[in-house]
């Protein structure tokens, strides 16, 4: 993942709130189609590891998405990532969480909170406030978030769910009296939340009316938010020189890769592929769904994450899928991440209890019925050499995000797995042969 050594970068923002549920999804739709109706290309970014988010940005700018996370990530890599943005004319980049939200003890280059982000990129932040249920107050929570950090800028407030005139006009006093710039105010408008599943937002790919929901978005924002005043706060950009050094990613995990590609098998992060690519690899998507095999000629096979409990009984159905699975990891490297993983197991247990026979290349049992959240980062450390991952020994920084629970994991363990506080977790992956898998999505290397 080569880059320019001074790559000139578009000015940015990050859009960011004081916690989940604020509506930051709808307002970063809403500023990258208003923004691209004035002419202007927007390179969008997610901060953390959210892998839902990042379809819609692409859907709304036509530019990939990437992740930016602080704990995952050394600062290298995060620059080599920020290079995306040559050629646009503004950065947006949507916070996870609320502004500061991070974990305890601090990773490859920080706790993975938004702010480290902005503050290491120079964009300032838009604050956007979820203002139910309160009026003046408001000023006191946007100049507090203003104080907190010394050299992290607020940009100034976008207030949200607004519900009359009267509403706004107390609002508005409240910021004035803190001194914060009021930037939007956008009505209540049910219309534009976007729909939800067990791991959050249904995928852009997935939703019959994606464009239409996002220039409803667009519209929307632009009547209600000071499209100027945003562009004016913009920061960050000009001539930045990278941090030296190694990329921190494993190389490929073979010259052709068949990458499993449909609704059960939709989540592989933007930074992977491109590095993938970059160092020569050809992808090769194919539908396990579509009963498809992985393609002649791969050697090797990446089942990314999904929703395969969505789709357990299409998946058992998929004789050539199954089979051919089977075939290519008898000489060639098959790895599965989290979806992808469940698939390669003996089996699956749905929702209603069913038992569906998966790929059978490791002996793992998940089920759904049994619902438990499994949700944060990990460090890996390989307990064998895997293609794509690395040699024994290897340590890795990835995340974890699912509610299916283990009943049956015989195999021998992928890796040594801990979370963010050094807690060991009992999601270690499994091997056997040239098959392997793991709940964690590998992020970056851990040097």
């Amino acid at each position: 993942m080569s880059t320019p050594p001074d790559p000139l970068l578009p000015p940015g923002l990050m859009i960011s709130a004081p916690a989940s549920g604020s509506g930051k999804t709808t307002l970063m739709l809403g500023l990258a189609r208003a923004f691209a109706a004035r002419g202007l290309a927007v390179q969008p970014f997610k901060s953390g590891p959210d892998y839902i988010d990042p379809g819609f940005h692409a859907a709304a700018t036509g530019r990939a998405s990437f992740n930016l996370d602080g704990w995952a990530m050394p600062g290298v890599l995060l620059d080599r990532l920020a290079a995306a943005a040559q050629g646009a004319d503004l950065v947006l980049a949507e916070g996870s969480m609320g502004l500061f939200d991070g974990v305890a003890r601090p990773g490859a280059s920080g706790t993975g909170a938004s702010a480290e982000i902005a503050q290491r990129m120079g964009w300032p932040v838009v604050l956007l406030l979820d203002a139910s249920g309160q009026a003046q107050s408001a000023g006191a929570v946007a100049l507090g978030f203003a104080q907190l950090r010394p050299g992290l800028r607020i940009a100034g407030v976008v207030l949200n769910r607004v519900a009359s005139p009267r509403h706004e006009a107390l609002l508005r006093a409240g910021l004035a009296e803190a001194g914060i710039a009021v930037l939007g105010v956008l009505p209540r408008r049910a219309d534009l939340e976007l729909p939800e599943r067990h791991l959050g937002l249904v995928q852009a790919e997935e939703h019959a009316r994606i464009d239409a929901l996002i220039a409803a978005a667009g519209a929307f924002v632009a009547a209600h938010v000071d499209l100027d005043a945003l562009c004016a706060a913009a920061a960050g950009g000009g001539a930045r020189t990278p941090e030296p050094g190694p990329a921190c990613l494993p190389p490929p995990p073979g010259q052709r890769i068949a990458l499993a590609r449909d609704a059960a098998f939709s989540f592989v992060y933007p930074h992977l592929l491109q590095h993938w690519r970059a160092a020569g690899a050809e992808i090769l998507p194919f539908s396990p769904l579509a009963d498809e095999a992985p393609p002649e000629g791969a050697d090797a096979c990446w089942l990314p994450g999904g929703y395969p409990e969505l789709h357990a009984g299409r998946l058992a159905a998929a004789g050539r899928f199954r089979a051919g699975l089977r075939h290519l990891s008898e000489t060639r490297p098959v790895h599965g991440e989290c979806g992808g993983y469940m698939a390669m197991g003996a089996a699956l247990i749905d929702a209603a209890g069913r038992r569906h026979e998966m790929a059978g290349l490791l002996g793992l049992v998940t089920s759904y019925a049994a619902r438990r959240m499994h949700l944060g980062y990990r460090l890996a450390r390989l307990a064998a050499p895997v293609p794509g991952l690395g040699p024994a020994g290897a340590a890795l920084r990835g995340h974890e995000f699912h509610y299916s629970t283990i009943l049956a994991q015989p195999d021998a363990p992928l890796a040594g797995v801990v979370d963010a506080e050094g807690r060991a977790v009992a999601e270690t992956g499994s091997r056997r042969g040239l098959a392997s898998g793991s709940f964690f999505h590998l992020i970056a290397e851990a040097p």
